[in-house]
């Protein structure tokens, strides 16, 4: 039932009233926190701001935000599908993870279907202490409903995501499922750490996935968080941030315990860092993505500062068929329906 929304100036609020170049924008806000979403663009999540100090910790591309609808792309590249219309912030990934891949007999582009899908809105509960949302689209492709609801608290600065997947067949299905979490400026710097538990693995792809652009990891190794090795053996801190222009790369950080994962990203100069937290039985794999300024090609050009750190059900970036070949990707049931929940939250480093 959706429960009639209240034009209130305090506590917990929903803003639906709006669009956003043409398209639906979902506002939801307490004391400590602005969230702002569009539905009409796969819930992509492209403010997190923090109030208190006015920061945003959602990373925005020089591109920033475009509608779908109103571009014809150039070229029939299912990569630049996804790419051109980026913009930085928290998209959700279903069901293909990374470039172009194919499974049982439906062929993906770049991240799958629903982070450009409209999904559906629900206003579930709005009152000054509690908000909550649900949204749910059903893919193309292959058939599944995915659904999920946020949840705001009066005067705290956490979201709370729970999801629900339905496979919609009668057969077991496969799937790559996760959440592409974006950080750059202004909240993103070189010196920034990144803390995780202790006892992590680091895996890369095999030498023969490597980019054109050598990393600052070597590839086809494993290592312990957080040190690393380049291709001279050198230890790389994957935990620090390094300067401007250091090579661009991607590793995969895995053993995270089966009910609970978390990371944090924090800058001591700001005295600000975000937590976030999720279902390590479901996204077992956290990607570690970084572009530091290197690239100096498309789509990039030398212009950004900024990692993701994406909890994911399966790697590597190179589609579905990868996952199933290393027996990573998800799995659902005929007919059955899974869970998962997720939670970020912007704090100052001195409450920690």
């Amino acid at each position: 039932m959706t429960i009639y929304r209240h034009q209130r100036n305090y506590g917990c609020r929903i803003h639906d009233q709006y669009t956003y170049l043409g398209m639906r924008v979902l506002v939801l806000e307490n004391e400590k926190v602005r969230i702002s979403l569009l539905p009409d663009k796969g819930t992509e999540i492209f403010e997190f701001l923090y109030k208190p100090v006015d920061l945003d910790f959602m990373w925005l591309t020089e591109n920033g935000v475009h509608n779908p609808n109103s571009y014809l792309p150039t070229s029939p590249d299912p990569i630049s599908t996804f790419i051109d219309y980026y913009a930085g912030g928290w998209q959700e990934v279903f069901p293909n993870g990374g470039s172009t891949s194919s499974y049982l007999g439906a062929r993906f582009g770049q991240h799958g279907e629903v982070a450009h899908m409209p999904w559906d809105v629900e206003v579930l509960e709005d009152s000054a202490d509690r908000i909550r949302v649900l949204f749910r689209v059903r893919t193309k492709k292959v058939p599944f409903e995915l659904r999920k609801t946020l949840t705001l608290q009066s005067d705290s600065s956490t979201l709370r995501i729970e999801e629900e997947l339905e496979n919609l067949s009668d057969l077991p299905l496969r799937f790559m499922w996760g959440h592409h979490i974006a950080f750059g400026k202004p909240f993103l710097e070189p010196g920034c750490r990144i803390n995780l538990p202790e006892g992590l693995t680091v895996l890369t792809e095999e030498r023969s996935l490597q980019a054109i652009n050598l990393g600052r990891v070597r590839r086809g190794d494993v290592h312990e968080w957080p040190v690393a090795a380049d291709e001279q053996g050198a230890a790389v801190d994957l935990s620090i941030l390094p300067a401007r222009d250091a090579r661009s790369d991607i590793v995969y950080v895995t053993g995270f315990e089966k009910s609970r994962a978390w990371y944090e990203v924090e800058n001591g100069r700001r005295g600000m860092g975000i937590r976030v937290e999720w279902d390590a039985s479901r996204l077992p794999y956290l990607w570690y993505w970084q572009e530091f300024g290197e690239t100096k090609t498309y789509p990039w050009y030398g212009r950004h500062y900024n990692v993701g750190l994406e909890p994911f059900s399966g790697y590597p970036t190179h589609g579905i068929e990868k996952a199933l070949e290393n027996e990573s990707a998800g799995s659902i049931g005929p007919s059955q329906t899974i869970s998962s929940w997720l939670t970020a939250a912007p704090y100052p480093l001195n409450e920690k």
